[in-house]
């Protein structure tokens, strides 16, 4: 996997470049500035960023708006946010933009390595993965629709941990519950939610933007 880093703190830049070289992983070009991401993926065409929120120059939400036009210009280009901060606003509307291939976990998450290499995989294969408290963050204040209000509360649970990025089988082990039961429940929210038989569209994708009211 080709990789672009984007993060100002030399110290943790040049660790995880070595997480992921140590992985098999190129890191194709490593970034202290916002304004040089999106040159460096044009030149390098990478199949992922990993992008810090803050970032010079104003060091407040500069690498997740350069992220979000890398989004923009080249979709096909997953993008990892890796901070210690959830900025909701872009987040929002990174995820609404296309939410395939995009992932936001904070910083600790690195200190779980196999974790990490995990979300970095799901997103370079086109899913999408969100730190639970990034998901927490996104759904404060905001109201739920008629149709979630269909859910039961094990249903809204499953939905829950779907919007996290996890696979029917992740969800399983995470909730205790089988297999079958986990995809009965995905059956029935996709129903709920009006979203059975719509060709063309992910329900998956559609069901996660509808929880997180985007």
């Amino acid at each position: 996997m080709r990789v672009i880093l984007a993060e100002d703190s030399a110290l943790f830049r040049d660790g995880l470049a070595r997480l992921l070289a140590d992985e098999g992983h190129e890191v194709a070009a490593a970034v202290a500035h916002a304004d040089d991401l999106l040159a460096a993926v044009r030149r390098e065409r990478p199949d992922v960023v990993i992008a810090d929120v803050r970032m010079p120059p104003t060091h407040t939400d500069d690498g997740l708006r350069a992220a979000l036009e890398v989004r923009k210009s080249l979709p096909e280009v997953g993008i990892l946010v890796l901070s210690q901060y959830v900025e909701t606003r872009y987040a929002a509307e990174l995820l609404a933009e296309r939410s395939e291939g995009v992932g936001y976990v904070l910083k600790d998450r690195v200190m779980h390595v196999e974790e990490f290499l995990d979300v970095l995989d799901r997103v370079a294969a086109g899913a999408t993965a969100l730190d639970p408290e990034v998901v927490r963050r996104l759904m404060d204040g905001r109201g739920r629709t008629e149709p979630l209000g269909r859910l039961t509360e094990r249903e809204r649970e499953v939905l829950h941990t779907m919007a996290q990025g996890h696979t029917n089988a992740a969800i399983s082990e995470k909730l205790h519950l089988s297999l079958s039961a986990i995809e009965k429940h995905i059956n029935a929210i996709f129903d709920k939610l009006d979203l059975s038989g719509r060709p063309g569209y992910s329900r998956r994708v559609l069901a996660i933007l509808r929880y997180l009211d985007l």
